[in-house]
């Protein structure tokens, strides 16, 4: 019975998003109303936008036990490439963007306000802030000789001799999320909050620098933090917007779909548990393998939290 009614909830969804294709005049009108998230239903159009689930209030009286952690999501792997799909004017039925894009678009138009510096978010980033992280434009010794004789650059020189770095989406392929395990002693349960989420990418800002010994200082896998995101100001965009599904395009699963279900493969670098500010790579240097190890044990002191909580 519940299998039936899992697929039925599937194909309903799946028919209200072809309903839309179907009844639009034309494929502009069906665009105009996607990126709207509305849909035409007869001759009357019907506003798609969702609410996220609330999560309800928690008073710290109410909290047993908790632990923050920091995790890193590669996008290389298979479980997590949903994240990294970015298909913005592709077909009618699959049009989607990449997470950092997402946010990225929502920060610099200011659907998104809560961006910040750092994982502490204390120093805010203003679209602007965000813009010059993400290029950098370089002008070479030619451009500046003609400057200096007085002559301003035509537009054919502008393009000959300036050079452009600049951290697209192609490039982001590693998030950073940052949330909070806890025991919510009014109902025994084990629950888990997205409090900020990350992109890392290539720093603009060292990009084609040479160094002293004629190669260039920045490293191919090189990455920083470009912006983070406090989340809970993001939800009403990720409830909004669907990742691609390959078994099913119709299907409306959201981005904060699958990271309030934690559907994604991570390696915990930080936590509220570990050693001096918790940064595994600091208090175990130099050992990939130790590292792992390290993250997987405060896996084992999640799960132990809940264990502990139905022993007296």
């Amino acid at each position: 019975m519940k299998k039936y009614i899992s697929s039925l909830l599937v194909l309903v969804s799946g028919f209200a998003f072809s309903q839309t294709i179907l009844n639009a005049s034309s494929p502009e009108e069906f665009r105009q109303m996607r990126a709207e998230n509305k849909q035409k239903i007869g001759d009357s159009i019907v506003d798609k936008k969702v609410k996220p689930l609330e999560y309800g209030f928690v008073d710290d009286k109410d909290i047993l036990k908790s632990m923050f952690v920091w995790e890193i999501i590669d996008m290389n792997d298979k479980i997590n490439q949903p994240y990294y799909y970015d298909n913005p004017d592709g077909l009618l039925a699959t049009q989607t963007r990449s997470l950092y894009q997402l946010l990225l678009d929502a920060a610099l138009s200011g659907k998104i306000q809560q961006v910040y510096n750092d994982e502490n978010f204390v120093d805010k980033l203003s679209p602007e802030g965000i813009q010059k992280r993400l290029e950098k434009v370089v002008i070479n010794d030619a451009a500046i000789d003609i400057l200096n004789s007085g002559r301003q650059l035509t537009e054919q020189e502008k393009k000959q001799y300036t050079d452009v770095y600049k951290t697209t989406t192609e490039k982001v392929k590693v998030l950073k999320i940052m949330g909070m395990w806890f025991i919510d002693k009014r109902d025994g349960q084990m629950k888990y909050r997205p409090l900020g989420i990350a992109a890392m990418g290539p720093d603009p800002a060292v990009q084609g620098v040479i160094g002293p010994d004629g190669k260039p200082i920045a490293s191919n896998d090189e990455l920083i933090d470009l912006f983070w995101v406090y989340y809970p100001s993001a939800r009403d965009i990720l409830a909004n917007n669907f990742v691609y599904n390959r078994k099913n395009s119709s299907a409306d699963l959201s981005f904060d779909d699958l990271l309030n279900a934690r559907r994604f493969s991570s390696v915990i670098y930080k936590s509220s548990s570990g050693l001096g500010d918790g940064v595994i790579k600091d208090y175990i240097p130099r050992n990939a393998e130790e590292q792992i190890e390290e993250s997987d044990k405060i896996k084992e002191q999640i799960l132990q939290m809940e264990n502990d909580m139905w022993n007296y």
